[in-house]
């Protein structure tokens, strides 16, 4: 079913304006037949953060801004879905148009601004599906306009505690100004100990919620270096590495495109991001895991990700050019190479190629 929806839909989605396709997604997700989906090879096990995950492949965070389709989307094979970014005001985000396709990179730039239903009405679905299984974290930002971004943040853990797997402080958007100075030392240290402090408070009764961390790709390294040290001495349970970059790599085909304002992601940014996930595994000497997102298009590039230092995945762009059944392609190619290599769980590759990786020429 998923092959046949691919064919009919990706030619449409990509003829149509980048947003009103995404829209469009969407609401053909909405109604999506409760098909039961296929479990899982055991291989493909992992867990994280506390949580057992089916498999490592998960939904990025932009997709599913509001936590309209999460079901559907583990339905349709992902091992976890992340919502969001999702502020406590609802917010219309940036003029349009702001999302772009690079056809030819197989890339894309938004500067969406963290558009959003609010914390009220994303709370209202994610409480009517409590019930439900599967694993789906919420992506916490601030408003645009906030005369306290810390407070919003701490506000967003305590309304979700209850109905999130997970949180991800998400201080790494290019597209709200001032927005990436909170992964600053003293402002970093300031937000993950109310956030955690936040945690706590609401742990009796909302049960334990997993913080992560997500940092942009565009982080020097000696800047890497402090918010690693922050994130372990504020017992942080995790990062994501990373999100969109700012660069715009010389080797992009789509140049006039690529000079739009935004945050690039897709193939092109798989070298750099995938570096930083070594240079975070080699750092975080364990103390956390990773997830690894940007450019992950095929099971090759997952397996890279994963030698690097991530644990689990998450993709977004690559599905606007290859489509949802990429997410089957992706766990077919990672059994396999288990299967090829006698290995039991990804567990035992995570990192292996974290040290060479680090003492490779820098991506450009």
């Amino acid at each position: 079913m998923i092959r046949a929806f691919d064919t009919f839909s990706l030619p449409l989605l990509r003829w149509l304006d980048p947003e009103d396709a995404h829209r469009m997604a969407i609401q053909g997700l909405r109604f999506l037949p409760p098909i039961r989906p296929r479990p899982d090879d055991a291989k493909l096990a992992v867990r994280a953060f506390g949580l057992n995950f089916s498999n490592p492949i998960g939904m990025a965070a932009g997709f599913d801004k509001n936590a309209e389709v999460p079901d559907a989307l583990l339905r349709l094979g992902f091992g976890f879905v992340e919502i969001g970014s999702v502020t406590p005001k609802p917010q219309s985000g940036n003029p349009r148009p702001r999302l772009f396709r690079l056809e030819r990179d197989e890339a894309v730039v938004n500067r969406m601004g963290f558009n959003n239903d609010g914390s009220e009405a994303v709370l209202r679905r994610l409480a009517s599906r409590a019930h439900l299984p599967g694993i789906v974290g919420v992506n916490v930002g601030a408003n645009k306009d906030s005369p306290d971004r810390i407070a919003d943040y701490v506000s967003l853990i305590e309304t979700f505690a209850p109905v999130a797997s997970y949180f991800t402080v998400n201080v790494s958007s290019p597209n709200t100004p001032g927005l990436r100075n909170l992964q600053q030392a003293s402002s970093l240290d300031d937000l993950l100990a109310k956030v955690i402090d936040a945690r706590e408070r609401v742990r009796e009764k909302a049960g334990d919620s997993p913080v992560l961390l997500k940092i942009a790709p565009d982080l020097t390294l000696g800047e890497l270096d402090d918010v690693v040290h922050i994130a372990r001495s504020r017992r942080v349970d995790g990062m994501i590495v990373a999100n969109t970059t700012l660069a715009r790599p010389s080797t992009l085909r789509e140049q006039d495109r690529a000079k739009e304002q935004g945050g690039l992601s897709g193939r092109p940014l798989f070298r750099l991001s995938t570096r930083m996930v070594a240079e975070t595994y080699v750092r975080a000497e364990g103390a956390f895991p990773l997830i690894g997102v940007g450019g992950v298009d095929s099971g090759g590039a997952a397996l890279t990700k994963i030698r690097a230092g991530a644990s689990l995945i998450q993709l977004y762009s690559s599905l606007v050019y290859k489509g949802l059944g990429l997410v089957d392609s992706i766990k077919a190619d990672l059994v396999s190479t288990m299967l090829r290599t006698g290995r039991d769980s990804l567990s035992e590759i995570v990192g292996a190629d974290a040290a060479s990786i680090t003492a490779e020429d820098w991506p450009v």
